[in-house]
């Protein structure tokens, strides 16, 4: 196991059409998408709530001019450009059920906020990049819809996936000292506060990982983040590091990240009737959509 850190450290040169592009992402933007999102949504609880949250993210994605269609008996949000390739693409994605009766502002309206605020961005500023953005239901059942997905990759009735980035609880940061823990048994160190954006790979993408690092050093260099990269399939002995839609993808074989805030080991709401939207720091969530963006663009390019 390995952690990196980054921040405050000269990185590449910034591409201006990249620049661009994340100066796009506003936080008010963000507020406003989680705080329409933030009502309880679980897949079997609340039907009603899951059904129209999945009606008004497709419609966004539509309006971006995105090929928008549910997919699979879990109604899975697919977005690709409407004059996509057949070559392999870049896939962000993030959950838009919550657990039953939670408001689930930060697990994980936050994350699709960020996946919303991105598309938007590259149908704007670089419409050729060649994304996929799926929005997953039934993350807190098992990861049923993920797996669902990854089982039509297998199937070839989805496009094939070079990389994955999965967006898990992104927006809740608290700067004050001893704020951040960690699993218990896991044996890294990470910063004492909270308030740093945390990324997890596999053996199959730690080059994912350094790509992120390396973009929020050139285009946040005051925002820090941390990788976490996991070796000789340690993650199997730590179940709490299995527990997002990024699993699906690393048992496929498929190169996949987590960005995530750590959920329970900082935000004290995680799973509760009080995570809120109003409980969420939309500067950060706006540096990590922004992180996101450049990424995305950087992988696009080639860039590592």
């Amino acid at each position: 196991m390995l952690v990196q850190h980054s921040a405050n450290a000269p990185g590449a040169i910034p591409d201006a059409t990249i620049h661009r592009a994340i100066t796009a992402v506003l936080p008010s933007v963000l507020r406003d998408t989680v705080e329409t999102l933030a009502i309880p949504r679980h897949f079997e609880t609340e039907p009603d709530n899951n059904r129209l949250t999945a009606h008004w993210i497709a419609r966004q994605l539509c309006s971006y001019g995105y090929e928008t269609n549910l997919q699979g008996e879990y109604a899975n949000i697919v977005a690709r450009p409407r004059h996509h390739s057949d070559a392999p693409h870049i896939l962000i994605s993030a959950h838009y059920d919550s657990a039953p009766g939670c408001p689930g502002a930060d697990d994980n309206a936050s994350a699709v906020a960020a996946l919303l605020a991105c598309a938007r961005a590259l149908a704007e500023h670089a419409p050729e990049t060649p994304v996929c953005f799926v929005c997953f239901n039934r993350e807190e059942d098992g990861l049923l819809g993920s797996t669902d997905f990854v089982n039509a990759i297998a199937n070839g009735t989805q496009p094939t996936i070079r990389e994955a980035h999965i967006l898990e609880m992104i927006g809740y940061c608290d700067h004050r000292p001893g704020t951040q823990s960690l699993p218990p048994g896991l044996p890294v160190h990470v910063p004492d506060c909270g308030d740093f954006l945390g990324v997890i790979a596999n053996k199959d993408s730690t080059a994912m990982a350094d790509s992120i690092l390396q973009a929020a050093r050139a285009y946040r260099p005051d925002f820090p983040a941390v990788s976490l990269k996991l070796f000789v399939g340690i993650e199997k002995l730590l179940p709490v590091l299995l527990r997002s839609d990024h699993t699906t993808f690393w048992k496929a074989g498929i190169p996949a990240v987590m960005w995530t805030d750590t959920s329970e080991f900082r935000n004290p709401h995680y799973h509760q009737a009080t995570d809120t939207f109003d409980t969420l720091d939309y500067e950060f969530l706006c540096a990590v959509t922004q992180i996101l963006v450049a990424t995305i663009l950087r992988s696009a390019k080639g860039k590592r």
